[in-house]
């Protein structure tokens, strides 16, 4: 069984080709600037064949065909004919309190993605383009699935998600904490129960997925019951470009101040904001600690903040779920920044973990344990693989209808 994932943005078009005999990457690749022009579509290939083409996509509908060309003909050629995908798994970021669960994709539900746009105007209205596309482009009788971001964390309980607004607001404007990178938490806390042969419903894990976006989950027994993540992705730990936690008095001060319209000051905590505001030249982790090795003071503040923040997220989880079996670090700085899991679990034997410090930077990228042999508490880096879970749920959910 051969199946199609798709990560569909505004302007791009994501995709991986997983075999699910043996879940090894066929290839994967990558449209770009669809809508816009000097289009272009990256291909690469399991045995090392990578293609790059300059395309015009004016449309999702010419992304999923020059796709569709590059997979079956060609250098870069994995499929003998279209027929041998399966199913196409779709990942959809904003599912709100309408799915909780991935489902097979009918015209009711691409309506009801659709119907939720407005809490997530940058992805949502992207997803129902791409599902529109891929039905115009693959045959009726290809099933399509939809994994949601946010499925994940509806287990959270109402105490957790309320936000202190007047009810009404939650009710009236589905104003409620939503979370996201459910799809990560879920994959990372499910690989590490096996990896360690354990139920995961006998585990209290917190999940770290640290890169440009960054949030953390404290799973109990398997389900999400809390995310630093809120209503957007804003809120949490400082991030790439992103303020995380804020006062919200704060905002309306600095909009006063600077003359700011509403989208402006959503751009200034979005985009303006986080590791590149606070040391005013990147939002990379990489050039933050090369920096603060070089002895640039804002840098510094940039990292420690963020490994504050973790600290803090880490005590406050391990109160919420009364106890505490590991830590799990992932994403592109929670798998490659050394120093910022050392900083993160600093100082945290009083809670039972205890790092490895020799471990922790030689498994830097690599799977495996970092705490040490008596450290009550496991602390360990688990590589995400979002796509994977995404074939996997689309697998079950075909095979289902079969």
């Amino acid at each position: 069984m051969k199946i199609l994932v798709i990560n569909a943005g505004s302007s791009s078009l994501k995709y991986q080709l997983i075999n699910m005999e043996d879940e090894h990457v066929i290839a994967k690749g990558n449209c770009e600037r669809i809508g816009a022009e000097g289009g272009r579509i990256s291909h690469k290939t399991a045995d090392g064949v990578e293609i790059k083409l300059d395309c015009e996509f004016p449309t999702h509908t010419e992304a999923f065909e020059k796709l569709v060309e590059v997979l079956t003909s060609g250098k870069g050629r994995v499929l003998d004919d279209l027929s041998e995908i399966s199913a196409v798994g779709h990942r959809i970021v904003q599912g709100a309190e309408l799915f909780s669960e991935s489902v097979l994709v009918t015209e009711e539900v691409i309506e009801k993605i659709s119907s939720i746009s407005e809490l997530a105007p940058l992805h949502n209205p992207a997803h129902v383009l791409a599902l529109r596309a891929c039905q115009k482009v693959f045959d009726p009788s290809v099933p399509q699935v939809v994994v949601f971001d946010t499925a994940f964390h509806q287990s959270i309980p109402d105490y957790a998600y309320t936000f202190g607004v007047p009810y009404e607001d939650y009710l009236e404007f589905h104003a409620r904490r939503y979370g996201f990178h459910g799809t990560s938490h879920r994959y990372v806390s499910q690989r590490y129960a096996k990896l360690i042969g354990k139920n995961i419903k006998d585990l209290k894990i917190i999940t770290c997925h640290l890169g440009n976006g960054s949030s953390i989950t404290a799973i109990n027994g398997g389900k999400s019951i809390d995310t630093s993540m809120g209503f957007t992705p804003l809120d949490g730990v400082i991030m790439g470009t992103r303020s995380g936690s804020i006062d919200a008095s704060l905002v309306l001060y600095l909009m006063e101040k600077k003359g700011f319209t509403p989208k402006e000051m959503s751009d200034y905590l979005n985009k303006k904001s986080g590791y590149l505001g606070i040391s005013g030249f990147t939002n990379d982790d990489r050039d933050i600690r090369k920096a603060a090795a070089e002895g640039n003071k804002r840098a510094q503040l940039a990292g420690d903040i963020l490994r504050y923040g973790i600290k803090k997220y880490i005590g406050a989880y391990t109160a919420a779920m009364g106890g505490l079996d590991a830590v799990i670090f992932t994403g592109g700085i929670g798998e490659n920044s050394a120093p910022v899991r050392e900083g993160a679990c600093d100082h945290m034997e009083y809670l039972g973990i205890k790092l490895d410090l020799q471990k922790n930077l030689d498994l830097n990228r690599k799977e495996g344990e970092i705490s040490t042999p008596d450290s009550k508490v496991k602390v360990w880096i688990v590589p995400t693989n979002e796509e994977l879970l995404i074939a996997r749920d689309t697998k079950e959910i075909i095979n289902k209808i079969k």
